[in-house]
């Protein structure tokens, strides 16, 4: 049922207009012809696979003529030997394709080697990423012994973020930082050419280089050109083993940057694989649900090659969701053809970007002299006014506040409203009153 409600939310995402809009900066890509959007997948209107190249991250082969591989992350300090081989082990019994280690530094690359000879020896062939944020020096040397490298464009070269505002007005300056990075960046690439590793150049919404954000603000815009400043690069060495990513907490800003990504690529001519995920989804039911909503929506769209739910619990748990999502995606593209009549894309937006905006409750009659327009919190609290009336039929305003009952008592579940606001306090031998008051505490 959890897993059919994240369809469902996924595949509304999908047949409906993102709504979003951006005041700033104007973006690269034009609408087509005719007002209607450019093409970002295979059809609108019918499941199809986006057709990529084969990229090979060691023994697994990545792309549309083979199935959607499964990935997840490692939870354990890399340095630990052992426990990362047991990690990988479980993760790999569970249905894993590709895991994924962080690799801070020196000490964790040299561990790297010593997993990975490990897991050969105990017959495990899994794929093994490295993930790579800060430290070029470090990427080097985990490519002797990894099957594919990340890369995060934000911080590859720029380091661990200052916070420095910086403009790009002149164009020379944003041209010597490319110069910067392609100096930085050749000595990785071309030694993953010549050991034939994989790499992904995998973006994130919220580690967006000052260089970007300086030039395109923290759009999906600016998301696809940091990645393409580094596939530039890649394809001037004639190096195209590599896949994109384009992943943000927010299932909303995940999608439109990857159709957006997915647009420059038809563009280009380009036919790279899609890696796909929502960062830092959570955990439980929220965090399945989240990744199904973005997760679920590009595979609709016959977007993605690789998958991974990013859930706050052990790995291996990522692997049922994963798989539920994979083959659900697989099914949608491999059926006979199914969908709704032709018709020419007009609402769906995904090359403007904006704040979501909301109104707060109106002041309305009867509600006295209390201020109700200030109720509604930042953070969405759901609050409900409660009379001392009510207070004295506890049972009734526990099941108006959408409380579960356990022997009569009152507990929180996920729709009960998450603060009372008591138009009148009550009086000091009204007992029953405060004894309702003290249970909803």
């Amino acid at each position: 049922l959890m897993m059919l409600r994240a369809v469902l939310l996924a595949a509304a995402l999908a047949a409906t207009a993102d709504g979003l809009r951006h005041a700033g900066a104007s973006s690269r890509i034009r609408m087509a012809s005719g007002g209607s959007a450019k093409r970002y997948c295979e059809s609108v209107y019918q499941p199809k696979r986006r057709p990529t190249r084969t990229v090979w991250a060691g023994k697994v082969p990545i792309g549309s003529d083979h199935p959607i591989a499964l990935q997840t992350m490692t939870t354990t300090d890399t340095r630990d030997v052992m426990g990362s081989v047991e990690q990988v082990m479980k993760c790999a019994d569970a249905g894993a394709d590709l895991v994924r280690l962080t690799v801070q530094g020196m000490q964790e690359a040299r561990a790297c080697a010593e997993i990975k000879d490990t897991l050969l020896k105990k017959g495990y062939e899994t794929a093994l990423v490295a993930d790579i944020h800060f430290a070029p020096k470090v990427a080097l040397l985990v490519a002797d012994s990894f099957d594919k490298i990340r890369v995060n464009p934000g911080n590859f070269m720029d380091g661990r973020k200052t916070f420095e505002d910086k403009s790009y007005d002149d164009e020379t300056a944003y041209a010597r930082e490319i110069e910067a990075i392609e100096e930085l960046f050749t000595p990785l690439v071309e030694k993953c050419k010549d050991l034939n590793r994989a790499m992904r150049i995998g973006t994130n919404h919220g580690s967006l280089s000052a260089r970007t954000l300086g030039k395109f603000g923290d759009t999906p815009e600016g998301m696809v050109e940091s990645a393409f400043e580094f596939a530039r690069i890649c394809r001037k060495l004639d190096y195209h083993n590599f896949l994109f990513s384009m992943k943000a907490s927010n299932p909303l800003v995940m999608c439109q940057a990857y159709r957006l990504l997915a647009a420059e690529m038809y563009e280009e001519g380009w036919d790279y694989p899609l890696h796909l995920g929502v960062t830092e989804a959570g955990e439980g039911e929220d965090g399945r649900i989240k990744s199904a909503i973005g997760i679920g929506a590009l595979l609709q769209d016959g977007l993605g090659d690789t998958v991974r739910v990013s859930l706050t619990e052990d790995p291996e748990f990522e692997m049922v969701p994963c798989k539920t999502l994979a083959s659900r995606g697989l099914a949608a593209v491999s059926a006979a053809p199914t969908g709704v009549a032709e018709f020419e894309e007009t609402a769906r937006d995904f090359q403007s970007y904006g704040r979501r905006r909301g109104e707060l409750p109106e002041q309305r009659e009867g509600d006295g002299d209390f201020d109700m327009r200030t109720l509604l919190h930042r953070d969405g609290s759901v609050l409900m006014r409660v009379s001392t009336e009510q207070l004295g039929a506890p049972q009734e305003l526990y099941a108006t506040l959408g409380c579960k009952l356990a022997v009569g008592f009152p507990f929180k579940d996920i729709a009960t409203v998450d603060s009372i606001v008591l138009s009148d306090v009550p009086a000091a031998d009204d007992e029953e009153a405060r004894l309702t008051i003290c249970r909803l505490q």
